[in-house]
C-alpha cells in the first residue's frame, strides 16, 4: 500500500496551517491587543468588507527566520502573514483592495515580505482598477531588516505604484493606532486619511527616534495624534472618536466616487425635473454683509437630503468641501466660510481647496463653487505662510479641472479672491450665477473709497458724510443687476431654483472637457 499522501492529505495539511495563523490560534497576542483596546487585522477587515467576500493573498507568509520546517507543525507564528493582512474583498457590494497592519506582529513593523505584499496589493488595485483601503496601525520599515545594505539598497517600487495610483484609483488610509513612519508615508499618498482621536498617531518619526535624533522629548499625541495633523496641520482629513466611526468614514467617502478614473459614476436614480426648493432657504444668507451664517447650513439644504459629507471639517474652517449629491449625481461643494475669517481665503485655506478640485476631477466628480469671499489675507503674517505661491495651487488646480463647474455668488465676490472662487467668466465654469444678494467688486467698498479717494472725502465739508455718500454710491455699482447687465455672470436666480438649475447644467454637460492646453509634456505645480 503506498504510503503517499492523498490530496485530502494535503488540503487537510494546508488547512493546519491556515488555522495555526488564524486569529483564534493566536490567543495571547489576541488578548494583548484586547487589553491595549485594538482590534486584530483580521478583524478590522471583517468589520470593513461585506461578510464572506475577503480573498486573502499571501495568508502563508512569513518572514524567513520563520521558515516552515519539512515537519514542522503549527508553523508561522511568530511573523503570521509577516505583519500585513492582504487581499480582495467588497465594500458594499462594490470590489476593493484592502491590507491591514498588525500591530500584534513586531508592533506592526514592516518587513521586507510584508511590504512585498503592500506592492502586491498597489498592483492589483492598479491592474484592476480597484480603489485601495489601508488599515494602518504600526511602525515604519523593521529595524532588524533595514539594516542591511544587501536588502535595504534596492529599496522596492511602492512609492512609485502609490504616484501610478493616484488618479487613478481613491484610496484610503485609516490610521487606526500607531502610525508614525512608513504608514504616514503611505497615508500621505491617500486620498482620504481618517484618524482616531486619542488612539492614531501620524508623523515622519516617532518619539523615541525624534529623542535619539534630536534630543527633543515629546509625546506622542503631542507629536502627532489627531489634534495635531487632522485639526491644525490638515495632513488627515477626519477625527472621530473609534474604529467603526473610521471604517463607516471610509465606506463612505467610497460611496462617492467610481471605482477608478474610467468607471462608471455611482449615481442615485432621481426622478426630474426636480421641484423648487422651499422658502426657508431665503432666510440663510442675510443680505447684509456684516452678518455672518454658516455655510453649511446652506449647502445642506441645496445638497439632496441628508447627503452632505464634509471633508477636513476641522482644518481651514474659512473654507468648506464637502461631497454631496444633486438628483442623484455625486458632485463636490466649494464654498466659503463667513463665519470663520469672514469666508477669507488664507494659505491653508488654498491647499485644502486646491485638493479638493484635483480629487473631484480626478474621480469626475462635477464642482459648484458657492462664493461670499472678501479677498484673501493680507499683511505679514499672510507674507510668511507663502500665500503667494500657495494661492497660486488653488488658481492651478481650476486652471487643469476638466470637470463641468458652476459658480454661485451667494453674496460677496470681491477681488481675486473672486477668480480663485472660479467667480464669472475666470475658469469658463458651465454657468455663472448669482443670487439677488450678490455683490461683485474688486475689493471691499469702504477700503476702496480710503485707498483711492481719502484725499476726495478728507476735503469735502463733512468727511465723513461725503465718505458715506461715496460709498452708497458705490455699492448701487456692485450688484448682481449690473453684473448681469454686463454679462459677467449668465443669470441671477430665486435661491429655492438652485438645486435645479445646476442639476439640469450637470445633465446637459459634457463628464470632461476636451483638453485645450498647448501640447506641453506637463505643467509645473506652484510650490
Amino acid at each position: 500500500m503506498s504510503g503517499d499522501p492523498t490530496m485530502r492529505d494535503l488540503l487537510d495539511r494546508v488547512e493546519a496551517v491556515r488555522a495555526s495563523i488564524d486569529d483564534p490560534a493566536r490567543q495571547p497576542a489576541m488578548e494583548k491587543l484586547a487589553r491595549r483596546g485594538r482590534l486584530s487585522a483580521r478583524e478590522r477587515i471583517a468589520r470593513l468588507v461585506d461578510a464572506g467576500s475577503f480573498s486573502e493573498m499571501g495568508g502563508f507568509v512569513a518572514a524567513e527566520e520563520d521558515g516552515i520546517g519539512a515537519d514542522r507543525f503549527p508553523v508561522r507564528t511568530e511573523s503570521p502573514a509577516d505583519g500585513v493582512v492582504a487581499g480582495t474583498a467588497q465594500v458594499d457590494g462594490r470590489p476593493v483592495v484592502v491590507f491591514s497592519q498588525d500591530f500584534s506582529v513586531h508592533g506592526g513593523s514592516i518587513g521586507k515580505l510584508g511590504s512585498a505584499k503592500v506592492q502586491r496589493a498597489l498592483q492589483v488595485s492598479i491592474t484592476r482598477g480597484l480603489p485601495l483601503v489601508m488599515i494602518l496601525d504600526g511602525g515604519g520599515h523593521r529595524i532588524q531588516d533595514g539594516q542591511d545594505a544587501r536588502h535595504f539598497a534596492n529599496a522596492n517600487g511602492t512609492f512609485h505604484n502609490f504616484a501610478r495610483a493616484s488618479g487613478w484609483v481613491p484610496m484610503v488610509a485609516l490610521m487606526l493606532g500607531a502610525g508614525f513612519a512608513g504608514p504616514t508615508n503611505y497615508a500621505g499618498m491617500a486620498d482620504c486619511v481618517v484618524m482616531v482621536r486619542g488612539l492614531s498617531t501620524m508623523g515622519i518619526a516617532g518619539p523615541a527616534l525624534v529623542k535619539a535624533a534630536t534630543g527633543e522629548d515629546i509625546d506622542a499625541m503631542e507629536l502627532g495624534g489627531a489634534d495635531v495633523q487632522v485639526d491644525r496641520q490638515g495632513i488627515a482629513d477626519l477625527g472621530v472618536d473609534n474604529e467603526d466611526e473610521a471604517i463607516a468614514a471610509a465606506k463612505r467617502f467610497l460611496s462617492f466616487l467610481p471605482s477608478n478614473a474610467r468607471a462608471p459614476q455611482q449615481t442615485i436614480a432621481e426622478p426630474r425635473p426636480l421641484g423648487r426648493m422651499p422658502d426657508s432657504i431665503l432666510d440663510l444668507v442675510p443680505v447684509s454683509t456684516r452678518k455672518a451664517y454658516d455655510v453649511r447650513k446652506v449647502l445642506r439644504e441645496i445638497a439632496d437630503p441628508g447627503t452632505l459629507f464634509e471633508l477636513k471639517p476641522t482644518f481651514a474652517g474659512n473654507m468648506v468641501t464637502a461631497f454631496a449629491r444633486l438628483g442623484g449625481r455625486a458632485v463636490g461643494f466649494l464654498a466659503n466660510q463667513p463665519l470663520r475669517l469672514g469666508g477669507m481665503i488664507n494659505s491653508d485655506a488654498c491647499d485644502k481647496a486646491a485638493h479638493f478640485i484635483a480629487l473631484c476631477d480626478a474621480f469626475g466628480l462635477p464642482i459648484v463653487s458657492f462664493i461670499d469671499v472678501p479677498g484673501f489675507s493680507i499683511g505679514s503674517s499672510a507674507e510668511r505662510t507663502s500665500l503667494g505661491r500657495r494661492s497660486a495651487k488653488l488658481v492651478f488646480e481650476w486652471g487643469h479641472a476638466t470637470v463641468p463647474r458652476v459658480s454661485i455668488v451667494l453674496r460677496k465676490g470681491y477681488g481675486l479672491g473672486y477668480f480663485a472662487m472660479c467667480g464669472g467668466r475666470s475658469f469658463s465654469s458651465d454657468a455663472a450665477l448669482a443670487w439677488p444678494s450678490a455683490e461683485i467688486c474688486a475689493m471691499s467698498i469702504e477700503g476702496a473709497i480710503d485707498v483711492a479717494f481719502r484725499k476726495d472725502y478728507e476735503a469735502a465739508p463733512d468727511p465723513a458724510a461725503r465718505r458715506a455718500e461715496m460709498i452708497d454710491q458705490t455699492r448701487a455699482r456692485i450688484g448682481a443687476l449690473r453684473a448681469a447687465e454686463g454679462f459677467g455672470i449668465d443669470d441671477i436666480i430665486d435661491p429655492r431654483d438652485t438645486r435645479r438649475r445646476v442639476v439640469e447644467i450637470f445633465d446637459s454637460a459634457q463628464p470632461r472637457r476636451p483638453a485645450d492646453h498647448p501640447p506641453k509634456f506637463r505643467s509645473i505645480a506652484p510650490i
